[in-house]
């Protein structure tokens, strides 16, 4: 399938998903985050790729916000819908059966940001910059923002973040843990290729029930997330990965898993 403002492509068992709107430094607007929706169908679906890595055309931004053309045309009830649109996306990304890498290759602004944190890691350029910008256009972070945030940092970080506006650079949001890792521009897709092909060499399902256990776990209180830990731990014991898993071990080999 082919987008207008995306592109798909695949290399192995590691999925590479640009934002492909680079003179409006990849703005998310309605089309965008339909066609967006649809490609993480796709890698769903997909039985090869293991791990998604999601980032941005051109040398200049990830995403440098939703699209302000876009939204100077809503009306109110556009604007919730709109707002329903990007977060069901978003946590499309935050629940896909798949690790998922933000490979942030400069701005990362407002709805920006927000697709970055709906990823489960974050690796970003030297040159990057990230916030949530809204309240300097008079709006709220609506895209997940004001809830992602506040889980990722500290409450009164993520109120200051989102209460001033201020952007900042890889090295301080590297710092307040917004990201993982910085790298140098050149070596950005390449390091978070190695990364994901670390993470797909892994047992898939086992990796797969660690975000299982992590996201869900985060919503319950601590005893009602181990349990859920306990069970999920049950059910990787019924797969052939896990046989195969022990057995490689055992028998001093690469273990050949086989998502089953």
């Amino acid at each position: 399938m082919t987008w207008n403002n995306i592109v798909l492509e695949k290399e192995g068992p590691v999925a590479v998903l640009t934002i492909n709107r680079p003179k409006v430094l990849n703005a998310l607007n309605e089309e965008t985050l339909n066609e967006l929706d649809q490609a993480l169908e796709q890698t769903r679906r997909d039985n090869e790729a293991r791990v998604l890595i999601i980032t941005g055309a051109g040398e200049k931004a990830f995403v440098a916000g939703a699209d302000i053309a876009h939204m100077q045309k809503l009306n109110p009830l556009e604007a919730r819908d709109f707002a329903r649109l990007g977060q069901g996306v978003f946590s499309r990304i935050e629940n896909l059966p798949k690790p998922v890498i933000a490979a942030i290759n400069g701005f990362a602004l407002g709805g920006g940001c927000e697709l970055a944190m709906a990823c489960d890691i974050r690796v970003a350029t030297e040159n990057a910059k990230l916030g949530q910008p809204e309240v300097n256009l008079g709006l709220i972070a609506g895209f997940g923002g004001t809830q992602r945030l506040t889980r990722l940092v500290n409450p009164g970080l993520a109120k200051e973040i989102l209460f001033t506006a201020d952007t900042y650079d890889a090295a301080a949001a590297q710092r307040m843990g917004l990201v993982n890792h910085v790298v140098p521009a050149a070596e950005l897709l390449d390091f978070c290729k190695k990364m994901a092909g670390r993470i797909a060499a892994r047992g898939p399902v086992a990796v797969r029930l660690t975000k299982e256990a992590i996201n869900e776990g985060m919503e319950m209180d601590l005893e009602k997330a181990f349990a859920h830990e306990a069970d999920l731990f049950g059910i990787v014991f019924s797969t052939e990965d896990r046989n195969e898993g022990i057995a490689a071990f055992l028998e001093k080999r690469k273990a050949g898993f086989k998502n089953k």
